[in-house]
């Protein structure tokens, strides 16, 4: 029971310093999680916003659901996923109390300017980890270009570039493991 409190809050203090979503959320992620506690990997972490993006829901509460099961089964996840909302609908539920009253101040809309700038950044910063992370050769990059391209220029719902860039990736793995089915039969030939 103590490991699943220490999850809760572990994903609540995420949750309580995250502003912007998901991808704005994956350095405090990568940093509380893979890199402090050692609670999973970059590799699974990365996995994780993957899958968390191409399935139904909130990406960071997707992404904790999938860290906390990792961690303790189901009881993990569920953990895990109240922990990573639950600053949300409090912050939520006390700004939706105030917010017509103080929306009108400047101050306020200033806040709000200047949390969107910083949103932004931590947004950009994930793209360019990510990118690095991700696009190792020539066909990782073209398929980039490919799916930024068909997404931002030629408004190709997610979904189906999500669909299509998954199905490259398993063709690619289909012919890469075929080509060294062939070499693996001449590296024997010519080791006699």
């Amino acid at each position: 029971m103590r490991e699943l409190w220490r999850i809760f809050w572990a994903f609540a203090r995420i949750g309580s310093v995250t502003f912007g979503g998901g991808y704005a959320m994956l350095p405090i992620v990568q940093r509380e999680l893979v890199e402090k506690r050692g609670w999973t990997s970059q590799e699974n972490l990365l996995n994780y916003f993957a899958l968390g993006q191409s399935v139904p829901g909130v990406i960071a509460v997707n992404a904790a659901t999938f860290i906390g099961h990792e961690r303790r089964g189901v009881p993990g996840a569920i953990a895990a996923t109240f922990g990573v909302v639950f600053p949300s609908v409090v912050v939520i539920t006390i700004i939706a109390a105030f917010l017509q009253r103080f929306q009108e101040f400047a101050a306020v809309q200033h806040a709000f300017a200047g949390i969107r700038i910083a949103v932004v950044a931590l947004i950009a910063s994930v793209v360019l980890n990510l990118g690095r992370q991700t696009v190792k050769n020539a066909a990782s990059a073209v398929l980039f270009i490919g799916a930024l391209g068909a997404i931002g220029f030629f408004d190709v719902s997610p979904i189906w570039v999500i669909v299509i860039a998954a199905a490259v990736g398993v063709v690619q793995a289909l012919r890469s493991s075929a080509q060294l089915a062939k070499r693996a039969p001449q590296k024997e030939n010519s080791s006699e």
